[in-house]
């Protein structure tokens, strides 16, 4: 790291290169006219961006500023990963299960590691490091039962100066191990503990988390909802429709729910902060009942295509008016890289028929997450006043994207080649707060 990460902001700063600018929603707008890229430069005052002018323009304007000239690199707003469980670190690309194979034979044994505060320390400050190094500033992550892997979620994130979002995971029926166990009463409580110590404190946001209903009871769900309704400026996430097997599950347990999402709605669980992570196989009226909520969908296509879960169609949800943001999905999806992330859900979106525009896959990983997140006035845009998370990225960053790239017309058919191809090479610099951390 180039300077102790968190540390405050001392001296005005610049940083030039092809700066990304967003004008609309290019799912809704044609997607050059709502995303552009031109060479300009930023100036960052206390974390936050200033103006945006030329360089030349901003040297006169803040002539002791440190300058950071990035060329023709892009600047892109920092990643935003919308949906991570950071406990499955170690068993990210396990091999050859089914989702609820893949809870039982992978997940579950690695988050009982985590009531060891230490290792939770270790894993969190590993993860962090690893998603900064691909150009993510701020993620919204499941922890463990154990208040000891939130706390150290937070504390990490905390002393990197990112955003975050996390949150207990809550689990009482017996479809998961007894070490994995709490109850609706120590799931409120600690929930609301944690809460309490972390929400809104610096960049930090908590997320009420009941991991999904096959691992809830009626009662959990009821406590989770109603401590959802005492503090409303929290988000809730969890998982739906991810699997049909899965569904299949979910009716056994609440053979009375409409659907899925009912299993949700029923105790409070739905609603503008709600956060479903995958939501591939929906009903008509769950996406009317999304739609009329508010609600968040984050698509995760590395994992859907790693465990077999299905194709989510992208272009069908954004017609119908629902906010959607773009997650790695760690350990489940196979890569901490948003990059290849958005290559993901490229190939899924030629699979539903529809190939999204690389200025659509960028503004996914970017303003899409942060409107799905309810954060688009902090982060996800580069624009006065923002927050100055900030992603470089290098369009020529191995020798095949760079012979792509020389034969670009246009900088999306530059940009394309680092999406499809691209990695951790393709990140020369992150910055958080307008600090370079990574």
């Amino acid at each position: 790291m180039s300077r102790p990460l968190g540390s405050k902001v001392t001296q005005d700063s610049i940083i030039s290169g092809q700066i990304v600018t967003y004008h609309g929603d290019p799912f809704t707008l044609p997607a050059e006219q709502a995303v552009t890229a031109q060479k300009s430069a930023i100036l960052i005052k206390n974390g936050l961006i200033a103006q945006i002018a030329p360089l030349s323009t901003l040297r006169r304007t803040a002539p002791h500023a440190t300058v950071h000239d990035h060329g023709d690199a892009l600047i892109s707003p920092g990643f935003i990963d919308a949906h991570a469980h950071y406990p499955q670190t170690g068993i990210i690309a396990s091999w050859g299960k089914r989702l609820i194979d893949w809870l039982n034979t992978y997940t579950f044994p690695e988050e009982q590691r985590f009531a060891d505060t230490a290792y939770a320390r270790e894993i969190a400050n590993l993860y962090l490091d690893f998603l900064l190094s691909h150009g993510t500033t701020t993620v919204a992550s499941f922890c463990t039962i154990h208040p000891e892997s939130v706390d150290a979620l937070f504390k990490a994130a905390q002393t990197r100066g990112m955003r975050i979002v996390a949150g207990k995971t809550c689990m009482d029926r017996d479809t998961a191990p007894q070490g994995l166990r709490d109850t609706a009463q120590t799931a409120y409580d600690q929930s609301k503990a944690l809460l309490n110590k972390w929400h809104g404190k610096g960049r930090a946001t908590y997320a009420i988390t009941p991991r999904f209903s096959p691992t809830s009871t009626p009662e959990q769900l009821e406590a989770l909802g109603a401590l959802w309704a005492e503090n409303p400026s929290c988000l809730m996430q969890t998982h739906l429709s991810e699997q049909t097997d899965e569904i299949a599950w979910v009716k056994s347990f609440y053979p009375n729910a409409r659907d899925y999402l009912d299993t949700y709605e029923t105790y409070g669980l739905i609603g503008k902060g709600a956060l479903f992570g995958h939501a591939i196989h929906l009903e008509p009226r769950e996406i009317a009942r999304l739609q009329d909520t508010g609600s968040s969908l984050i698509h995760c296509p590395t994992s859907n295509t790693f465990i077999g879960s299905g194709l989510f169609n992208m272009a069908a949800r954004k017609a119908d008016g629902l906010r959607v943001g773009l997650a790695t999905d760690t350990g489940g999806g196979s890569s901490f890289s948003m990059l290849r992330t958005m290559a993901a859900s490229y190939e899924i979106g030629q699979l539903t028929g529809t190939a999204l525009h690389p200025a659509q896959l960028l503004w996914l990983a970017t303003k899409g997450s942060a409107e799905a997140l309810h954060m688009g006035a902090q982060i996800g845009s580069i624009a006065v006043g923002m927050e100055a998370d900030l992603t470089v990225i290098d369009l020529a960053s191995t020798p095949e994207i760079a012979q792509r790239s020389a034969r670009a017309q246009t900088i999306w058919e530059s940009v394309f080649p680092t999406i499809m191809m691209g990695d951790d090479r393709a990140i020369s610099k992150t910055y958080v707060m307008g600090i370079p951390v990574a």
